[in-house]
């Protein structure tokens, strides 16, 4: 199979529902339904973006990929390989091959740890080379995200927000990994580092050929790093499909209502306000049939009874919606 084609990560129905514990025995009283029932896969060297809002699950997703969070249900496969049920002596030599970029640049990183230090961890943890090897190569990592090699020996308050997020970005790069998840990576950067950030990630998936699954409420972020998009409602994927035909002809209604939140920087462009009705359902006790029918303003009385299964309405556009 040509390298461009492979599939570096294939995830079939997962699911993550965290159990409510009541009471002094801390009996079970229901789930959370963080995610429910999502399949998603990405080729070598390319950008899945997931968005939504807050609370749908998107970071929960990223997290049980890597098995930071064991997953209820569902199948995840690394370069074809199923790690769903690996211990962790199995799953350690997969750990290379799949990284996380976190949201917080400062808590992320250990205080008491030189920057130096932090992103060769990983180095060392694996056993990957001597002291001076891998002194070596952390100073020419730093030189790849744009850091100084001299920086290596400051710590994380000695740097600003942009610079700690470089440090995070290093250490995902340490053990040169395949798949790089990015779990809203620049959400708490100033919109200038923003940019840069997003440049630097797209220049080392060039240079290395990652593929990335970027989670991101932003759209505007989402359309200038992704190859194909993922819409994400309370649990579940409701749209999948290229950038460029999410943008110019959505079909979910809540998709089109993320679209035209966006704003537009020209005051002379008019465009349809699409405002919601309602609040976002409780995942503890999701509505019946289709999640968004309780504020999609398509509804009828199917929607109430009736989930709609993600089904391809058309060429590489899949959609979760019974009125499509």
């Amino acid at each position: 199979m040509p390298e461009a084609n492979r599939l570096v990560l294939e995830v079939k129905d997962l699911k993550k529902h965290f159990p409510i514990k009541k009471g002094l025995l801390r009996r079970t009283a229901g789930y959370v339904y963080a995610v429910d029932g999502v399949s998603l896969s990405i080729r070598a060297g390319q950008t899945l973006a997931l968005v939504g809002e807050s609370g749908c699950g998107k970071s929960t997703v990223g997290r049980t990929v890597l098995r930071l969070t064991e997953p209820t249900a569902g199948e995840i496969r690394i370069n074809g390989t199923d790690i769903t049920h690996l211990n962790k002596a199995e799953l350690r030599p997969y750990r290379r091959q799949m990284q996380i970029i976190f949201q917080d640049p400062f808590s992320s990183l250990d205080p008491r740890m030189s920057a130096g230090e932090i992103v060769g961890e990983p180095l060392r943890v694996h056993g990957v080379g001597n002291a001076r090897e891998r002194r070596a190569r952390v100073a020419d990592i730093f030189k790849r995200v744009g850091l100084r090699a001299e920086h290596v020996d400051n710590y994380p308050h000695q740097f600003s927000g942009g610079q700690r997020q470089r440090i995070g970005i290093a250490r995902a790069l340490a053990l040169e990994p395949n798949l790089i998840i990015g779990d809203e990576p620049v959400s708490a950067l100033d919109v200038s580092i923003q940019a840069q950030i997003l440049n630097l990630v797209m220049d080392l998936q060039d240079e290395f050929g990652l593929t990335y699954l970027f989670i991101s409420h932003n759209l505007a972020v989402v359309e200038h790093v992704s190859h194909h998009i993922a819409v994400m409602y309370l649990g579940r994927i409701v749209e999948y499909t290229d950038k460029r035909t999410l943008f110019t002809a959505p079909l979910h209604p809540y998709t089109e209502s993320l679209l035209a939140a966006v704003p537009v920087p020209d005051p002379s462009i008019r465009r349809k306000k699409i405002v919601l009705q309602g609040d976002v359902p409780s995942p503890v006790k999701p509505p019946p049939g289709c999640h968004f029918h309780t504020r999609c303003p398509y509804a009828f009385d199917r929607c109430k009874v009736e989930d709609p299964k993600l089904r391809e309405v058309r060429p590489g556009q899949l959609v979760a919606c019974h009125s499509r």
